[in-house]
């Protein structure tokens, strides 16, 4: 969890011109990378992304290629298809905008451009080759996207090459790529030829990035399919890969683990394909190598990398300032809520009860007040826990996994009292105690707020509620007066005994 001083009255919402609005419409990103070819179509009007589809297909270009220096003829045929298929559907889909990249098995490869000149007189798509200092570039930009104002290193695995970049207070510094994908090092049979080329490929990287690594964060799909592995071996509840962070000498032992196990074994614990954790070993080893040279003490797992960065350099600057997290959540409102923007009301109503109190990030106040009411279309008796499940498994940035729990605790809060559902009391360890208590605080808050109102804008303005001397006060004034009630008095009790005050109801002119 990571404090962000952020006040409930001060986050920004833009407007876009209409021609920026277009520009970021249904953005499509296709990905030749050395193992695999993806095409990813996003709603690029989110902040934090939304995949309108997202497609893969592993082709293996880059197999081979340390024999030969060309491309794998199997896998030529095999990303052509799958190039092909991705043009027809992007042609229905009515894409604003269309970005090809291929990266490091075709930029080294002596029939790279061959291969481009081919794809563009089959498909009529562009293939933009771009650089090892690009691609390391793109890749971090994926991470901003998700984590703005993030320090640390960037490292992005493919098949063919690694890169690594370096941020410091959102910004990109130095970048540098490597040939130690696995599939350009799996070639080497002798053991240890094997590892003194890690050895001296991690050492001479980590010098083009110079500086200390206080946080690592780990892009591609054999870094993901280690976090799966990792997530199994140890029973962690909840699986999301992006914002994961394990414990590094936990991490460790599962990269020497999994170089133990049986391929077949580790696909049916996981779902990941045999194709892909084929890599994994010999990925495995580098991420070792990486962590005990750079003496990193912390890493994280980006689901963000270069087709999300590709996103991130087309958004304006207003856009990339906007918080993630709130942008994700006031668009879930948007589409999903009775009364998009009472959300935002009900932030501001509430925000009495923080000034002195310091206990969560403000932000997450604000994200829960604006999904509080996004799941009101499911069974009553099955909403408190939809809700949290939700919210803890929603596609959002700008999150890690604590605060996750807290937001789907607090919704679960918000729709029940008692104890929680058996189903949700497994991520209990994933939540500190003292955010436990504030999160069915606020889960109380955002109760009263919403019955008093009716979760209508416009209301609340004349509720104030106020948090002071031992006594929550509750002022119905004017024509709010006629809202008054037993159950606006129960909700205000039950707030009450949870924050250890005394409750007040009073009625002002």
């Amino acid at each position: 969890m990571e404090n962000r001083d952020l006040q409930l009255r001060k986050l920004p919402r833009i407007e876009l011109s209409d021609k920026a609005k277009v520009r970021l419409k249904r953005i499509g990103v296709i990905d030749v990378g050395s193992n695999s070819v993806r095409l990813a179509v996003f709603d690029g009007m989110a902040r934090s992304p939304a995949y309108f589809y997202n497609e893969k297909v592993l082709c293996g270009l880059g197999a081979g290629m340390r024999e030969t220096g060309k491309l794998s003829p199997e896998g030529r045929v095999s990303a052509m298809a799958a190039l092909r298929r991705f043009k027809a559907l992007a042609d229905r889909m009515q894409l604003s905008g269309m970005i090809a990249v291929a990266t490091a098995a075709v930029r080294e490869a002596e029939d790279g451009r061959d291969f481009c000149r081919e794809v563009s007189e089959e498909t009529g798509l562009r293939l933009n080759i771009a650089s090892g200092r690009e691609e390391a570039r793109l890749a971090a930009r994926g991470v901003l996207l998700g984590w703005p104002g993030a320090d640390g290193l960037a490292c992005d695995m493919g098949g063919a090459s690694m890169e690594l970049a370096r941020l410091h207070g959102g910004e990109i510094r130095d970048s540098a790529t490597s040939a130690l994908g696995p599939l350009a090092i799996a070639g080497i049979e002798d053991d240890d030829r094997r590892a003194k080329t890690i050895r001296k490929g991690v050492k001479s990287i980590l010098k083009q990035v110079p500086g200390p690594v206080s946080r690592l964060f780990l892009i591609g799909g054999s870094w993901r399919a280690i976090a799966k592995l990792d997530m199994e071996r140890t029973g962690y509840p909840l699986h999301v890969l992006h914002g994961y962070e394990p414990p590094v000498d936990q991490l460790l032992e599962t990269l020497t683990w999994l170089r133990g196990e049986d391929t077949d074994k580790l696909s049916a614990l996981t779902g990941t394909s045999t194709a892909r954790l084929s890599l994994v070993p010999t990925a495995s080893l580098v991420l070792a190598e990486l962590i005990r040279r750079a003496d990193v003490r912390r890493v994280t797992i980006s689901a963000y990398g270069l087709r999300e960065g590709l996103l991130y350099r087309q958004m304006p600057e207003k856009m990339r300032a906007l918080d993630p997290l709130i942008e994700a959540c006031r668009h879930m409102e948007d589409a999903d809520s009775r009364s998009p923007g009472f959300g935002d009301c009900l932030a501001e109503w509430l925000a009495p009860l923080y000034d002195n109190r310091s206990a969560i990030d403000r932000r997450l106040v604000r994200a829960a007040c604006l999904l509080h009411d996004v799941n009101w279309r499911a069974h009553p008796d099955y909403r408190a826990e939809l809700c949290f499940e939700s919210v803890t498994r929603a596609n959002v940035a700008g999150v890690d996994h604590a605060e996750r729990v807290f937001l789907g605790t607090a919704l679960l809060n918000r729709y029940k009292t008692g104890s929680a559902p058996d189903s949700t009391d497994r991520y209990g360890a994933l939540l500190p105690e003292a955010w436990g208590a504030e999160a069915v605080i606020l889960g109380r808050a955002m109760r009263l707020g919403a019955m008093l109102s009716g979760t209508s804008t416009g209301i609340l303005s004349d509720t104030p509620i106020a948090l002071e001397d031992g006594r929550l006060t509750l002022t119905l004034r004017g024509p709010a007066r006629d809202f008054a009630g037993d159950v606006v008095e129960k909700r205000l009790q039950a707030l009450a005994s949870r924050l250890d005050v005394e409750p007040v109801l009073t009625l002002a002119g």
